[in-house]
């Protein structure tokens, strides 16, 4: 099997996902164009050499439709024989779209891939495709459909995490978020994007709320108990978990991850490849895997996901450095961090979509590149992606810095 090669990874700056936000009025077609052309000019690319540009996009309607990946990058100036595919794995699309493109070239089957993923959430908003898991009645019965956030209010509630323990994970996020960007972190990262005047509409995350404190996310009502309790999704889910009680409510906007818009593109090669093109690689895909998980709690995936990537490489939880699990909501890092017995020093050290955001489906490719930023930053050798996903599946990638 073939090496395949990361040479690098771009992302846009992350902007609150409503009217008014800093990149509402960038188009998706828009966001993701920033990033692959930042790739094409920082890497000097001769496009015609990119065997496939795949994207993840949640919500791949509207703005967001009509293969956006092939539209981003014709409308990038990419050569045309660059071809283009989205993909979606819901909340995971991104790290899938970087997992399709490394495989591609470990196949044998190309040489220079980019890999990303792109969501505009104030343009295109969640469930905007519509599908059968929610709104058929027989499938939702079947599935035991119930919304993220009280699946997530389950974990906390099977597991024992109390109000005070999710909050508090979550002041850390928005504390270790502000450090990294205080200290510039994400400066080799970030592409700013720029109006049709060349005038800067956003460079930094701007949902960010370094000025939380415990007090102000004590104040805050549980954001899923009228759903759970009034809307009878809290009877839908103790059908599937009997051995529980009662739903203890405990997830809020302050800490679940934010609606953001944005978008990140990697640059997979192989050894060959960036040799032709003077690239120096940063990091080899040492394994990667995706799992389907039990749908109703539906967000207990990650950790299935992160053992079988680490059984593909022929490694532990041991070997890696660092982990980065996307912060849908608190308590599915702090199940994640039980499980496989990892401590807070090791995992979103810099922070996480609760302070920073998700913007879906660029979510996955933004944190492998904050992670292999890390790596180097730190002098450090392995690194372990992953995320929830919705409908219960989860999705890992182990790397290793080079």
């Amino acid at each position: 099997m073939a090496e395949a090669y990361i040479y690098d990874a771009v992302r846009t700056p992350r902007g609150k996902g409503r009217q008014g936000g800093g990149l509402n009025q960038a188009t998706p077609i828009h966001l993701a164009a920033t990033v692959l052309r930042a790739l094409r000019e920082r890497n000097r690319l001769d496009t015609s050499l990119v065997d496939d540009v795949v994207l993840g996009c949640v919500e791949p309607v509207a703005e967001q439709g009509a293969d956006i990946a092939r539209v981003a990058a014709l409308y990038a100036d990419y050569a045309v024989t660059a071809p283009g595919v989205t993909v979606s794995r819901f909340c995971a699309s991104g790290l899938e779209a970087c997992n399709q493109a490394a495989a591609q070239i470990m196949a044998g089957q190309a040489e220079l891939v980019v890999g990303g993923g792109v969501e505009s959430m104030s343009r295109v908003p969640m469930f905007s495709s519509g599908g059968a898991w929610p709104t058929d009645p027989q499938v939702a019965h079947k599935t035991y459909f119930t919304p993220q956030g009280i699946s997530a209010d389950l974990i906390a509630t099977k597991w024992g995490y109390a109000r005070s323990d999710v909050d508090g994970y979550a002041i850390e996020s928005q504390r270790r978020a502000k450090h990294a960007w205080d200290n510039a972190y994400f400066r080799h990262a970030i592409v700013p994007v720029l109006d049709i005047n060349g005038l800067v509409m956003l460079a930094h995350d701007e949902h960010m709320r370094p000025q939380t404190t415990l007090d102000d996310l004590a104040a805050l009502k549980p954001a899923f108990q009228e759903q759970g309790e009034k809307y009878g999704f809290d009877s839908v889910i103790l059908q599937r978990y009997p051995e529980v009680e009662r739903i203890e409510h405990v997830h809020h906007a302050g800490n679940s991850s934010g609606i953001v818009d944005g978008a990140a593109a990697v640059l997979f090669g192989s050894a060959a490849m960036g040799k032709k093109l003077g690239l120096k690689p940063r990091a080899r895909i040492r394994s990667f895997a995706s799992i389907g998980s039990e749908p109703a709690i539906m967000l207990t995936g990650p950790s299935y996901a992160a053992e079988k990537a680490l059984q593909r490489a022929g490694m532990s939880v041991k070997d890696i450095d660092l982990f980065e699990l996307n912060e849908a909501f608190a308590a599915v890092v702090l199940r994640f961090m039980q499980v496989l017995e990892i401590s807070h020093e090791r995992i979103n050290v810099n922070g996480g979509a609760i302070a920073m955001g998700h913007p879906l489906g660029a979510t996955g490719a933004m944190i492998l590149g904050t992670l292999l930023d890390e790596l180097e930053r730190r002098d450090l050798a392995t690194g372990l992606v992953t995320l929830c996903v919705g409908a219960g599946m989860g999705t890992a990638t182990v790397i290793e810095r080079l």
